[in-house]
C-alpha cells in the first residue's frame, strides 16, 4: 500500500512539474513570429559586422608585418586595450576578434536582454500575460519561451559569423570559438534579463537594470585589460565579456573558457526559475512605492519626470565616463594611426580633413551623437509604452490634453539629448586636457541629427503607434553608417542617408556651416508637430 502511494505521488509530482510548462511550444512560435523582423535584423547586422570587418583589416593591412606592427602598437597603448581588449594573435581572425569580440558580445547581450524583457515583464506589464495564464499555459512557460527565442537568435548569430569569417578567409576552428563566446554571451545575458524581469514591475526597468550590468561588465573589463596586456587581470576575469575575451579565438583556443560561460548561464537560469515560481503573475520582489500626487508629480510635466529620471540619470553618467575614456584615446590618437595611410583615411572620412587629432575628436563626437539617438527614441517611445499598459488614460481623463501630456514626455527626451550631449562634450574635453569651448561645440552640433531621428520617432508614434517601435529601424541604420560606412568607404549617396554626415565635422572644420543644422533643426520640427497632430486625431489604443 505505501509503494502505491508512493508512485502515485512520484507521478502526480511528473505530471505537475510537467504543467509547469504546458504552453511553451506556442508560446514560442508566437515570440518568433513578433520578432520576424526585428530578430533577423539584430542577426544580419551584427553577424555581418564580423565580415564587414575582415574584409576591411584584410585590405587595410595586407602584409603579415603590417598587421604584427599593428598588434605590437595595439598592445603597448593602454587605453586602446581599454576599449578594444589585448590582440592575442596577427592573423586577419586574430584582428577581427581583437576588434570586434567585446562589443560584439555586449550588443548580442543587449539583443538577448530585448527578446526576453518583451516577452516576459513586458507580457505581465501590458496584461497580456495575464489572459494567456488563463488558459492551458503553465507558470514558467512563458520564461522558457522567452529564453529559447533568445536561444535561437544567439544560435542563428553564431552560423551568421562562422559563415562571415569564413567568407572573409578567416574560418575554421577559431571562427567557431569566436561564434561561440560571442553567442555565449548573449545567451548568459538572456539570463540576466530574466531575473531583472522577476525583480521589476516595468519592462523599462528590467531593461536598465540589465544593461547597467552589461554597462558594468564592459568597465571592468576596460580596467583590466588596461592593466595587464595578456587578459589575465582579475578584473578582466570578474566580467562576461573579459571571459569572452580570454576565449582567445585563432589564438590556440581556451574553449574551457565557454564551460565558464556555460555555468554561469546555467546558475542565473535556475535563479529565474526559482524567482519566477514564487511570485503572482504581474507582481515583482521590488514593488512600485505608491505615493500621492502632490508637488512635482501633480502635472504632467511633473509625471514625465519622474518617469523618466531613472534613466536620464543612467544615460548621463554613462555619456560622461565614455566621453572622458574618449578624451584619453586622443592624445595617443598619432601613434594609433602611426604611418599606415589607410587608417589615416579612415579617420579623415569619419572626422574630416583636418589634422588627425582634430579628426579623431571629430569621430569621437559623431560616436556620441549616434549613441545619443538611442536615448531619444527610447524616451520618445515611453510615450507608446504608458498608452499600450494603459496608464495613459486615467491621465486623459483628469482634464490632461494629449499634446500637454505628450509635451512633458517630449520635453524630457529631446532636452535630454541636449544634457547627455553637453555632459559627453565635457567630459571628452576633461580626458583630452583642453579644447573645452571647441569640442562642447562640437557635441552640441550634432543635436539637429539626434532630433531628427526623435522626430522621425514622434511621427510613427503619433500616426502609426503599433509601427511606432519601427523607429529603432533608421537609428540603427545609422548606427552602421556610422561605424562601420567608413571602414568600408561605402559610396557618398549611401553615407548621406545618415543625418549625421551632413553635418560639419567639428571640431577643426574650415568653419561652422549653419545651413545643414538649420536644415535639420526644422524637418525635426515638422515632424514633431505632425506627430503629435496625428496623435491629437486618432484614437487611443486599447
Amino acid at each position: 500500500m505505501t509503494a502505491v502511494t508512493m508512485t502515485a505521488t512520484a507521478g502526480a509530482g511528473r505530471r505537475a512539474g510537467t504543467a509547469q510548462f504546458a504552453g511553451t511550444w506556442p508560446l514560442l512560435r508566437l515570440a518568433l513570429r513578433r520578432d520576424r523582423i526585428i530578430m533577423p535584423v539584430w542577426v544580419i547586422v551584427l553577424g555581418g559586422s564580423f565580415s564587414s570587418v575582415g574584409k576591411s583589416i584584410s585590405s587595410l593591412y595586407g602584409a603579415a608585418g603590417q598587421r604584427a606592427e599593428l598588434a605590437a602598437s595595439m598592445n603597448g597603448n593602454s587605453s586602446v586595450r581599454a576599449m578594444y581588449g589585448p590582440v592575442f594573435d596577427d592573423s586577419v581572425g586574430g584582428l577581427v576578434s581583437w576588434r570586434m569580440v567585446a562589443f560584439g558580445a555586449a550588443l548580442a547581450a543587449v539583443m538577448s536582454l530585448v527578446v526576453v524583457v518583451r516577452h516576459t515583464r513586458e507580457e505581465e506589464e501590458t496584461g497580456r500575460q495575464e489572459m494567456l495564464s488563463s488558459a492551458m499555459v503553465g507558470r514558467r512557460a512563458p520564461l522558457t519561451a522567452a529564453l529559447l527565442a533568445a536561444l535561437t537568435a544567439n544560435a542563428a548569430l553564431a552560423l551568421m559569423i562562422v559563415a562571415g569569417m569564413a567568407g572573409s578567409q578567416a574560418g575554421g576552428a577559431g571562427a567557431v570559438a569566436l561564434a561561440l563566446a560571442v553567442s555565449g554571451v548573449g545567451v548568459l545575458f538572456a539570463c540576466t534579463a530574466a531575473i531583472a524581469a522577476q525583480f521589476t514591475e516595468s519592462a523599462r526597468l528590467a531593461k536598465g537594470l540589465t544593461a547597467a550590468v552589461i554597462g558594468a561588465a564592459f568597465v571592468l573589463k576596460a580596467a583590466g585589460d588596461s592593466a595587464a596586456d595578456d587578459g589575465s587581470s582579475v578584473l578582466t576575469w570578474l566580467s562576461p565579456l573579459g571571459w569572452a575575451e580570454n576565449v582567445r579565438a585563432y589564438a590556440d583556443e581556451r574553449w574551457w573558457v565557454l564551460l565558464v560561460i556555460a555555468g554561469a548561464a546555467a546558475v542565473q537560469c535556475v535563479v529565474a526559475y526559482t524567482l519566477t515560481g514564487r511570485r503572482d503573475v504581474g507582481m515583482s520582489f521590488l514593488a512600485t512605492r505608491p505615493g500621492p500626487a502632490r508637488g512635482r508629480i501633480s502635472t504632467a510635466f511633473g509625471l514625465a519626470v519622474r518617469l523618466q529620471r531613472g534613466a536620464l540619470v543612467g544615460w548621463t553618467v554613462s555619456f560622461a565616463a565614455v566621453g572622458f575614456v574618449f578624451g584619453g584615446l586622443t592624445g595617443g590618437a598619432a601613434d594609433l594611426v602611426g604611418d599606415n595611410e589607410k587608417t589615416r583615411e579612415i579617420f579623415e572620412r569619419m572626422g574630416g580633413q583636418a589634422g588627425l587629432t582634430d579628426a579623431f575628436l571629430a569621430s569621437m563626437v559623431s560616436v556620441l551623437g549616434t549613441v545619443a539617438a538611442l536615448y531619444i527614441v527610447s524616451s520618445v517611445l515611453r510615450l507608446h509604452g504608458e498608452e499600450s499598459a494603459g496608464r495613459a488614460e486615467p491621465v486623459l481623463a483628469g482634464g490632461v490634453g494629449r499634446t500637454g501630456w505628450a509635451a512633458g514626455h517630449l520635453v524630457i527626451a529631446f532636452g535630454g539629448a541636449a544634457l547627455i550631449m553637453t555632459v559627453g562634450g565635457l567630459g571628452l574635453a576633461l580626458g583630452y586636457g583642453h579644447g573645452l569651448p571647441a569640442v562642447l561645440g562640437a557635441s552640441l552640433v550634432q543635436l539637429p541629427a539626434v532630433w531628427l531621428l526623435g522626430g522621425v520617432t514622434v511621427l510613427l508614434y503619433g500616426a502609426l503607434p503599433k509601427a511606432a517601435a519601427a523607429a529603432w529601424g533608421p537609428v540603427g541604420l545609422c548606427l552602421a553608417l556610422g561605424w562601420i560606412g567608413p571602414a568600408l568607404d561605402l559610396p557618398q549617396p549611401v553615407m548621406d542617408i545618415s543625418p549625421f554626415t551632413h553635418l560639419p565635422k567639428l571640431p577643426g572644420a574650415a568653419g561652422m556651416e549653419w545651413g545643414p543644422a538649420a536644415l535639420l533643426t526644422a524637418v525635426a520640427v515638422a515632424l514633431v508637430a505632425g506627430g503629435l497632430g496625428a496623435l491629437r486625431r486618432r484614437d487611443m489604443l486599447n
